[in-house]
């Protein structure tokens, strides 16, 4: 008789652990993960570093007058840093507010304006930094970048102009305001 109440006790709590376990699944697959899911407003930006959670960024933390900062949303909530794919990385500069173009300032935090950091061209991330000149290029095609006025195109192959990324600054940190304006990444099979 204890052998067959075992093997009904089995067969109940398989039976309620399958259906249980199937909308654990649903559940998952439903909701993004939140590492690669695109900056949400609130979410703080801290230092790309890595191997390591980074520092929030504040004002004072991005230099003045550049270079560009590589920075990654965290969800201010749960803490996860939305390092799941390269094209969350945000890339800050720090400029005047009276040197950006209108569009731009009105996205920008205490002139710090904030772009997508992976070209639009074929998805390169790494940039240089012309101080003189105010502007990004992209050394693997040489694409330029006017980060005062919307990171306009100046030369070079890309498409189009980096996605930006409204900013605040609430609690002295760096906050995500809006969505990307514009698709991050590049178009496969482009130019």
């Amino acid at each position: 008789m204890s052998a067959r109440r075992s093997l009904l006790k089995v067969v109940a709590g398989l039976g309620l652990t399958l259906p249980l376990s199937r909308l654990a699944v649903t559940r998952a697959l439903a909701q993004p993960d939140s590492k690669a899911a695109r900056p949400q407003p609130g979410d703080k930006l801290i230092r790309a570093v890595a191997g390591a959670p980074g520092s929030a960024l504040t004002p004072a933390t991005v230099p003045a007058g550049g270079p560009p900062v590589i920075a990654y949303p965290m969800d201010a909530t749960t803490g996860a840093v939305r390092d799941g794919s390269r094209l969350n990385q945000v890339l800050l500069v720090h400029l005047e507010p009276r040197d950006l173009a209108e569009e731009t300032r009105a996205r920008a935090a205490a002139g710090i304006v904030a772009y997508s950091a992976v070209c639009t061209h074929t998805g390169c991330d790494q940039w240089d930094w012309d101080a003189r000149a105010k502007t990004i290029k992209c050394p693997c095609h040489f694409s330029t970048f006017d980060v005062k006025d919307a990171a306009r195109v100046l030369d070079g192959p890309a498409p189009r102009r980096l996605p930006a990324l409204p900013l605040n600054v609430s609690g002295g940190v760096l906050v995500v305001a809006g969505g990307f304006v514009g698709r991050p990444g590049f178009q496969q099979g482009g130019a």
